[in-house]
């Protein structure tokens, strides 16, 4: 399959992943589960790309959730270690290519210098209009929905509007980590794992899930367009009814 055979089919304009997968790539291969690490910045380095390349509007990727602490220290320490490389080593690329680097979760438990690397990126990119790059790092989809229900009602109270449903409806997306950039058209999962595991509960709403069993170091632009060609034979509804 190549780039020109997806021209004819309806392409998502925000794709979402579950990158899933390292620690068992690497144990297959008798290898620590930080080997798998290092293979997965390069299969997410390498899907950036395909998807600049197949004019992809918005791409998030979930880096790091906020369970994934309760791994073993040093498993973390590796994984920050490489979001450390990956922001330096990417960002001036990013940039170059005309994309607007994002970060979503709570920063609270990064280091200070990751915390500085992603403003610093983000600060670079941000008046970028190609396509976005989102990653979700300490992020959890119910801590992302309680901290917008929380900053929904203290709008409401503090310019005294309407305490109902309808107010609160209109406000509360906005208060979302994502709120400037559109719900996934798509969620990618990786490893055979069929489940969303807290990622982007309220803006999964409506996407389409695709579940593979390629485990995410192995992910390549075939498997890419191989979720986007299947996405493109879906019918969208929305909830509404099929029309004749």
């Amino acid at each position: 399959m190549t780039h020109d055979s997806l021209s004819d089919i309806t392409k998502p304009r925000h794709i979402a992943i579950v990158m899933d997968g390292n620690g068992r790539w690497a144990s297959s291969r008798g290898l620590p589960r930080t080997a798998g690490h290092h293979k997965g910045v390069e299969a997410a380095r390498r899907t950036v790309k395909n998807a600049h390349k197949m004019d992809i509007e918005y791409l998030t990727l979930f880096g790091f959730s906020s369970e994934n602490w309760s791994r073993p220290r040093k498993e973390v320490q590796e994984l920050m270690r490489l979001l450390r490389f990956y922001l330096r080593a990417e960002t001036a690329d990013l940039h170059k290519n005309n994309i607007r680097l994002r970060v979503i979760g709570d920063r609270v438990r990064l280091d200070k210098d990751i915390v500085e690397l992603i403003e610093n990126a983000e600060s670079l990119t941000g008046d970028n209009d190609g396509m976005t790059l989102t990653i979700a790092l300490n992020y959890g989809g119910r801590h992302d929905i309680i901290q917008a229900v929380a900053k929904t009602a203290r709008e409401m109270v503090k310019n005294s509007m309407p305490q109902d449903e309808q107010t609160a409806a209109e406000l509360f997306p906005r208060f979302l980590m994502t709120d400037d950039i559109p719900d996934p058209d798509l969620i990618i999962r990786t490893s055979g794992e069929q489940r969303i595991s807290n990622f982007l509960l309220w803006q999964c709403a409506y996407s389409e899930l695709i579940f593979t069993d390629v485990l995410w170091p192995d992910f390549n632009q075939e498997h890419f367009e191989k979720a986007i060609t299947e996405y493109g034979q879906r019918d969208r509804r929305f909830g509404a009814m099929k029309s004749v």
